[in-house]
């Protein structure tokens, strides 16, 4: 097998091509966000907070858009891209000069309930914006589904013409992973556990069983189960992996084989990468595990990385 190319993402400092135990640093001392496939092997991302970049296959870098506005987060569906913003606001792109902004999604009911979340540290009041945190798409995709923290999923059968919100704002959802070959299976990983809806993103279930807490920070389909990342809160010292099947009803179990019990620090949002049988995560103090086998074993790859945004496997 081919040693895997992984993307890194980070806060301050650029994005990782990590290549087996080799690094390759791109945008040094600027932060990256937003890392996410382009659908053509490549990768989408977004540089500086107003530059939506595209990294082809083969490496090379173009910048497709610029905006005023603080971009958050993005995704590619077939030819037309999808951008999040740091204050709630969704925009389009589909290769003219500009990025439009979808309407809709200002008025979705329930909107004005919206809130950032934030947290007392050291007698401070900390937290992102309310703003777009991640993104996903049903694998025909015929759903978008956009996790706004802290706002819930809106969900739009149409393309983003209309929007309609779905799971209770005060789970607190901080990712939103589709099943990449199933339409009906999604997951999100909530303050209050892991999200479950096998309806498109229409209905959710929410389950902690198995957990040892239930602050759930990001989630990702692996061959027939899902993974999550869990700990007591944000900014807890530890956190742990778990895993189980999609089609059982059984409590979630701790990933171990490699993985160790306990991360440092919490796996944040869009941390964890699946493509096909190849699976990679990235811990709040820059430590990345990898594994090759659909997550049977796991190997620790590179580590001493700066805060990761999002990973991404090509």
């Amino acid at each position: 097998m081919a040693i895997p190319t992984v993307l890194i993402s980070t806060w301050g400092d650029g994005l990782f091509v990590v290549t087996g135990q080799s690094k390759r640093q791109e945008f040094s001392n600027q932060p990256v966000r937003g890392l996410a496939s382009d659908g053509r092997g490549g990768a989408i991302f977004i540089v500086g907070g107003h530059s939506l970049y595209r990294r082809a296959p083969d490496g090379e870098l173009s910048t497709l858009v610029t905006s005023e506005l603080d971009l958050a987060c993005c995704m590619a569906v077939g030819d037309v891209i999808y951008v999040g913003t740091d204050d709630a606001r969704l925009l389009r792109f589909g290769g003219s000069t500009s990025l439009e902004a979808l309407r809709a999604f200002d008025v979705v009911a329930g909107r004005d309930a919206w809130y950032a979340g934030s947290a007392i540290i050291d007698g401070r009041r900390v937290g992102p914006p309310l703003g777009v945190r991640s993104m996903t798409a049903t694998s025909d995709g015929k759903v978008l589904l956009v996790n706004v923290h802290v706002g819930g999923i809106p969900r739009s059968t149409d393309g983003g013409t209309t929007w309609h919100p779905t799971i209770d704002i005060d789970h607190d959802v901080h990712d939103v992973c589709a099943h990449p070959t199933r339409p009906g299976l999604v997951a999100a990983a909530t303050a209050r556990g892991l999200g479950v809806s096998r309806d498109g993103g229409a209905t959710w279930t929410v389950e902690e069983e198995g957990l040892h807490a239930s602050y759930c920070s990001a989630v990702a389909f692996l061959g027939d189960d899902v993974v999550v990342a869990a700990s007591t809160d944000h900014f807890a010292s530890e956190g742990a992996i778990y895993r189980r099947a999609v089609d059982r009803g059984d409590g979630l179990t701790p990933v171990e084989s490699g993985l160790p019990r306990w991360t440092n620090g919490i796996v944040d949002t869009g941390c964890i990468a699946v493509r096909n049988s190849i699976a990679a995560l990235v811990d709040r103090v820059g430590r990345m595990y990898m594994s090759t086998d659909s997550g049977r074993t796991w190997a620790c790859g590179v580590d001493a990385l700066p805060v990761a945004s999002n990973v991404l496997v090509c």
